[in-house]
């Protein structure tokens, strides 16, 4: 099935699941004002749609990681800094550079005029907390090597996506030796150890004084018992390991996929849901059931990415389209939390009803982002192309 999804030693289906996770992605931070934001957090109906679409989407960052264990383990022998230099510095000098962008802003919006509720009206999560200090926004760059601030909550995946670069030539040292029952193994660990964040909640705190700290941790120790088998590491291998994909039919893939995503689904919309609605829920326990490493996300990325593995497409202009996507789409991923601000405060007071206010949302973002992108890409310098990713 590869082969026919594949044009000109391009994966195409790869290229439709990177387009769905992006529109995931970007419908993820369509909903943060749904229930972040105080004004809305109090109308039922946001936060009804909130979890509807919350839910529905979490397979997002999932489905990138597979895609990078898929394209790059085991990776090429090659000197351990010529693979450094290729995949980090690709991402880390555009990551620097719109993470500084998003630290100055407020400080632009001081230096134009501008009131500083624009601020919370741009980021959802500094509402409250608007500054147009010059020294806050030095701060913020100042604690851009450590973590990101809250005007750029996207960028916490950066800082992922780099340690797992530094980590990918040792892993996969092993995945070229391992055999596929050893593979199997360790999936079947990393998936016993999705459940740690509910046996945290449900067992640890419920049943037994430890105030969230099982297998082993403690205020001395974060590292638990499957701790070396847990994390982002697990769907990295996963992407690896489903790389050839699978001899169902179409069908019987469709059937399957579809089973384990609503179960997927349900697990997370009724977990969160169910925490939205308490008004004393803290943004930890409404995030539990949205948690990626988790059971539940973890069958809803499966099954969107088995199912997408069996597309097929043969027409050239989408193909060239989705290729220019894939070119375009780390300058998207920079770009678009810029604009969700600003296309919420068009559309959320509109007459369009809620259900339609997040696709429609999350494909003007889409669009806006991609022809930015491209735009720069065809501005600019040949050298200067970094800057985009």
């Amino acid at each position: 099935m590869i082969q026919n999804a594949t044009t000109e030693n391009r994966l195409v289906w790869l290229d439709v699941i990177r387009c769905i996770a992006m529109m995931m992605v970007i419908g993820v931070h369509c909903i943060d004002p749904f229930y972040i934001s105080p004004t809305m957090r109090v109308i039922p109906e946001y936060t009804h749609w909130a979890a509807i679409y919350g839910s529905l989407l979490r397979p997002s960052v999932p489905l990138f990681v597979m895609m990078t264990g898929l394209l790059l383990l085991p990776v090429k022998q090659q000197p351990l800094g010529t693979f450094y230099k290729k995949r980090i510095y690709r991402v880390l000098f555009p990551f620097l550079i719109w993470s500084v962008l998003y630290s100055m802003f407020p400080w632009f919006t001081g230096l134009l005029g501008l009131p500083k509720e624009i601020i919370g009206d741009f980021f959802c999560y500094t509402q409250g907390h608007e500054s147009q200090s010059l020294m806050d926004s030095l701060k913020d760059v100042a604690m851009i090597p450590f973590n990101f601030s809250h005007k750029e909550n996207h960028m916490w995946y950066i800082y992922l996506l780099i340690g797992m670069y530094l980590y990918m030539p040792f892993f996969s040292g092993w995945i070229e030796k391992a055999s596929n029952k050893t593979k199997q193994t360790f999936l079947f660990i990393w998936i016993v150890s999705l459940f740690i964040p509910y046996i945290r909640e449900y067992v640890a705190n419920m049943l037994f004084d430890r105030n969230g700290y099982v297998f082993g941790t403690d205020t001395w120790n974060e590292f638990s018992m499957l701790y070396y088998f847990a994390g982002f590491n697990g769907y990295m291998l996963l992407g690896h390991y489903v790389k050839q994909g699978n001899n169902w039919s179409v069908l019987k893939t469709f059937l399957i996929c579809a089973i384990m995503f609503a179960i997927g689904y349900y697990v997370t919309y009724r977990g969160f849901s169910t925490t939205a609605a308490n008004p004393n829920a803290t943004e930890t326990e409404m995030e539990l059931y949205f948690t990626f490493c988790s059971p539940n996300v973890l069958l809803m990325t499966l099954a969107v990415f088995l199912i997408l593995q069996k597309v097929v497409i043969n027409t050239p202009i989408v193909v060239k389209a989705l290729a220019n996507m894939t070119k375009c789409g780390f300058g998207i991923y920079m770009v678009h939390y810029f604009v969700v601000g600003p296309f919420f405060l068009l559309i959320g007071p509109s007459a369009i009803p809620i259900p339609l206010q997040v696709p429609l949302m999350a494909v003007c973002i889409f669009i806006c982002s991609w022809a930015f992108t491209a735009l720069m890409y065809k501005l600019m310098p040949k050298k200067a192309h970094y800057i985009m990713g």
